[in-house]
């Protein structure tokens, strides 16, 4: 197999290759000076399985061209198989019509992803199950539990904890994760008002004295977080911590944690942090370098990938 990275997330990618024992393949992911993207292999591919390692996160529209561009490189370089493994798929939240003369911008990336050359998919943590389908491609969608699971039992005791769902939405990824860990589960009824702004209405479940550990796939702006957070604390938990997938953290999302009620916010490295990330205290981050690298391994050997979850 080769490993072909782009500029989105390039310490992520080492790490994969480290994993694999595999370097990654020479090439050129470059601007012109109008800021076009240009894009040159370095090395032979011709009949290779190809993983284009790239996450369309901030700014979305410059990875999502480095990652069109590199598998449409790597198609005319005769390539045998291109799998684009995106760690994080961005543009996921657009995945369904919200009002009246509104995208679904999910399926036009997948579109995109596929007419470029991609001959499969690999991702982790999809916003939405259903968006597998928008893919006429093979597509592969890892599961962060085993890993977040793994951190809690190292980080905090077993007795009194609860896995809180922040929104109704989520609370099928809470139950699976609190199954795992023998977990009671709690839910956070909440409206959002407008777009990025949400108002927790009531807490389903007896939170009073409990470790409760809120359990997501994207944070963003965190005030989803830390209003539930606020709530939970207001309700008589004794802690309260957060662990989330993609830790997208935009705006003042960082300064937000800070002055929240959250001990701490874990999340995976699916997306490189900014400055202000890594020097925030409260916001901490495991790798998914393993899992998507044993993920990469069972697909080059066509083992099966669901195995990784039994």
């Amino acid at each position: 197999m080769k490993l072909l990275a782009g500029n989105s997330n390039r310490t992520l990618a080492t790490a994969i290759g480290d994993h694999l024992d595999v370097p990654l393949t020479k090439a050129q992911v470059r601007r012109f000076a109008d800021n076009e993207v240009f894009v040159v292999i370095e090395e032979n591919v011709r009949g290779e399985d190809v993983f284009v390692i790239q996450s369309t996160s901030y700014p979305a529209n410059d990875n999502l061209m480095e990652l069109l561009i590199c598998c449409d490189a790597l198609q005319r370089a005769s390539a045998k198989r291109i799998t684009a493994v995106m760690p994080y798929f961005g543009y996921a939240r657009q995945d369904r019509k919200t009002g009246g003369r509104t995208p679904i911008s999910a399926k036009l990336v997948a579109n995109l992803v596929t007419r470029a050359g991609a001959d499969r998919v690999l991702t982790l943590d999809l916003h939405a199950g259903q968006i597998q389908g928008f893919f006429d491609i093979p597509t592969d969608n890892l599961l962060a539990i085993p890993v977040m699971a793994q951190d809690i039992k190292a980080h905090h005791r077993s007795d009194k904890l609860m896995i809180v769902s922040p929104d109704v939405g989520g609370v099928v990824r809470a139950r699976a994760l609190a199954d795992r860990l023998t977990a009671d589960l709690a839910i956070v009824d909440k409206r959002r008002s407008a777009p990025g702004m949400s108002e927790v209405m009531n807490i389903i479940g007896d939170v009073a004295g409990r470790r409760c550990i809120l359990f997501d796939d994207i944070v963003d702006s965190a005030g989803t977080l830390c209003n539930a957070a606020k709530a939970l604390m207001d309700q008589g938990a004794d802690s309260v911590s957060a662990y989330v997938s993609h830790g997208v953290l935009s705006g003042a999302a960082c300064e937000r944690i800070m002055g929240s009620v959250l001990d701490e916010l874990v999340v995976t490295d699916t997306i490189e942090p900014s400055p202000l990330v890594s020097g925030c205290t409260k916001v901490r981050q495991v790798t998914v370098a393993p899992l998507i690298g044993e993920a990469i391994r069972r697909i080059a050997n066509e083992e099966s990938v669901s195995k990784l979850f039994d």
